[in-house]
């Protein structure tokens, strides 16, 4: 491993040296094709990107990669306040779309298996 800065990771092996290193960071939110097919999936016309159930979807996948970050690392607490500020966000579309057309909220919550 030439050319790696030493690091008081090194002492417990090269292969946590490595996971630290490259680590799962870059799957820890939602890569740019995830978000294209989501958006397609959700999308009302052919232009939208930025409508209620496509903001409802993204906030979605991201909510549950989070989980998955917070099942390995249980004391990231900044990352576990992003992730209520994200679930605070999701709720206030949920109930915007409520008020303005409640099939579309029944239509939502059905796909994407929320509130059961």
């Amino acid at each position: 491993m030439t050319g790696l800065p030493a690091s008081p990771l090194q002492r417990n092996g090269e292969e946590r040296w490595l996971t630290w290193c490259l680590g799962d960071y870059s799957t820890m939110s939602v890569t740019a094709t995830q978000k294209q097919k989501i958006v397609t999936d959700y999308k009302i016309h052919d232009k939208d990107t930025g409508s209620p159930e496509v903001q409802i979807a993204l906030l979605t996948e991201r909510i549950n990669h989070l989980r998955q970050h917070f099942d390995i690392h249980k004391k990231d607490h900044s990352s576990r306040r992003g992730l209520l500020k994200l679930v605070s966000r999701r709720n206030q579309l949920l109930k915007y779309l409520t008020r303005e057309d409640r099939t579309r909220y029944q239509h939502v919550i059905g796909r994407l298996g929320l509130r059961k």
